[in-house]
């Protein structure tokens, strides 16, 4: 971004001096380094966006009375898909900025595997609108792989014209690590691209020379570490390790043992994927320090992961300290170890509801994205391989989008395969919603404890069709054809009645509705699942993540079951 005009450089190191009032000073306040680990009263002098003085005494056109409270680099998100917030990116910014998070840096890859490059665009203007200073990286994976049917296909030409945009860092999750080991060239081509700026990575389970393969393309970031032993592996060979705390995704507990003061500049923190009811009732970033700082983590060293590291790790070179001539985010705490934020300055604007007032709309894009033909009850019907007394069975683990591979002997009814309730063994389908074919993938599933009904979404990363689990087959039928009438969002059906839903008609993975409609939406919804019986604490993402065929190890497409360790459709 543009730094300041003469005249307000001038005022800058006028007010750092002293010689005049700066624009805002923090009075009084607790500044913990998060180098050091120190805390120092001070007052904190700001001019524009930028930090003009620290440690002395000043005085402010507008003051901020400190005391009692103590000031940190604001937070930065450094992975993260804001479609997964199911709100626009305007209302991420309210929801998740008072929480201390002034730098998100998001890869638009949902939105662009439903409407390609007119998504990218979408979430470009609204950067340019927040408060919050959202930064994109390119998707670099539109579709993640050639065994879905996606709505959009983004090669190197169509990311090239948005490469030197000032909010865009460079080339965003590199999911597709076969292409890179095997040197695809369409993969090689994004990756020769971006070779002089920032390539993110997406590397589960990944070791040895397979890695070592990886890093040589010039990758230099991983949030898929799910073990600590796969987190050293991939420092020790250079990579920064993105602590990832998400709705469903939940790998701090395993990997906060690696946070120490050796690995602190090359740990970072990210939520890939966090609904508004989660924000509501745990946090965003401040919820992920607060949990590491009850694992005994020194407070400046999580403070520093959330921040300083951050901005490094990136190349955002002017945040991530509290020090005259830095940006002046910082978040105002009433207690450290809780990380319970009082008040968040961003870009040295107070965060206040009539800022937020201050923004320019941005249009609703993808309202008619939703083109899934209606199905009815035997489009789910499965026939019975006469060769096989077993079928394989997608295997579901809380917390966990990785799944596993396991079986079950299925009975055999008038409509094909029956689900077999008592072993927790339903029915999981993708269905095809961009109209390109009208295909309809079809397995089972464990894990999720259904008794009866049916849960569908049409957010079903990451090409976006219809998954739905189901115990019955017209009520998996019912919640399609629900969805399709709502133009995407998330529907629970028993007994032949709709009992929750929520619309996400935004290229049906977004609401058009208040952060706060949509958080209430989302409680309902997961009252009308639990109800079904099922026991996961987020069956939602849950079932997005079904249909992601680059997250070992057994996964659902509109084009059948997929191997992801073997790269294949199961046989």
């Amino acid at each position: 971004m543009s730094g300041p005009d003469l005249a307000t450089l001038e005022r800058m190191i006028k007010a750092g001096r002293g010689e005049e009032p700066a624009d805002l000073t923090i009075k009084n306040v607790a500044l913990l380094d998060v180098i050091t680990g120190a805390r120092t009263v001070t007052d904190i002098a700001i001019v524009a966006d930028r930090i003009v003085g620290t440690h002395e005494t000043y005085s402010g056109n507008s003051e901020i009375d400190g005391t009692g409270l103590t000031a940190v680099p604001g937070f930065i998100d450094t992975h993260l898909h804001i479609e997964s917030s199911l709100v626009t990116p305007l209302e991420f910014d309210r929801c998740v900025l008072p929480h201390g998070v002034t730098t998100v840096i998001c890869d638009p890859h949902e939105i662009a595997n439903v409407l390609g490059a007119e998504g990218i665009e979408y979430f470009l203007q609204s950067a340019e609108r927040t408060i919050m200073d959202v930064r994109i990286n390119l998707s670099s994976c539109v579709p993640a792989t050639q065994f879905e049917t996606s709505g959009a296909k983004l090669e190197i030409d169509d990311l090239l014209p948005y490469r030197d945009h000032p909010k865009v860092i460079g080339l965003a999750e590199m999911m597709n690590f076969p292409g890179v080991i095997h040197r695809d060239p369409g993969i090689m081509a994004k990756l020769l691209a971006f070779q002089d700026g920032h390539m993110d990575g997406h590397a589960p389970l990944l070791s040895g020379l397979d890695l070592n393969a990886y890093l040589a393309a010039g990758i230099r970031t991983d949030h898929e570490a799910t073990s600590a032993k796969e987190a050293r592996e991939k420092l020790a060979k250079g990579m920064a390790i993105l602590i990832r705390e998400g709705s469903v995704s939940k790998d701090l507990d395993a990997l906060a043992e690696i946070l120490d003061a050796d690995s602190a500049s090359f740990v970072a923190l990210c939520t890939d994927d966090r609904n508004p009811l989660d924000i509501a009732v745990e946090g965003h970033l401040d919820a992920l320090i607060r949990r590491l700082i009850s694992k005994d983590i020194s407070p400046h060293l999580a403070y520093r992961a959330a921040s300083t590291s951050a901005a490094r790790i990136f190349g955002l070179k002017d945040r991530g300290h509290i020090a005259p001539g830095w940006r002046a985010d910082i978040a105002l705490l009433s207690d450290v170890e809780q990380c319970t934020v009082d008040q968040v300055i961003s870009a040295g604007r107070p965060v206040t509801p009539a800022l937020f007032a201050t923004r320019e709309p941005v249009s609703p894009v993808g309202l008619t994205s939703m083109k899934a033909q209606k199905v009815a009850a035997p489009a789910f019907a499965i026939a019975p391989d006469p060769g096989r007394n077993e079928v394989p069975v997608i295997g579901v683990k809380p917390g966990l989008i990785i799944t596993f591979r396991e079986s079950a002997s299925l009975s055999t009814g008038p409509n094909g395969l029956e689900p077999d309730l008592d072993k927790d063994v339903i029915k999981v389908a993708v269905v095809e919603r961009h109209g390109i074919n009208n295909n309809i993938g079809l397995s089972f599933v464990t894990g999720f404890g259904l008794k009866t009904g049916a849960i569908a979404s049409s957010v079903g990363h990451d090409s976006h069709n219809i998954t739905v689990i189901g115990a019955s087959d017209s009520d998996m039928a019912v919640a399609v054809n629900r969805l399709i009438e709502l133009k995407g969002g998330f529907v629970v059906v028993n007994n032949g009645e709709v009992r929750a839903e929520l619309a996400l008609p935004l290229a049906g993975l977004m609401s058009l509705e208040p952060f706060e409609t949509v958080a209430h939406a989302l409680e309902h919804l997961r009252d009308a699942a639990h109800d079904l019986g099922c026991t996961l604490p987020e069956p939602f993402l849950q079932v997005a993540f079904l249909a992601l065929p680059v997250i070992p190890h057994l996964k659902m497409t509109d084009r059948g079951l997929f191997d992801v360790d073997k790269f294949d459709f199961v046989k």
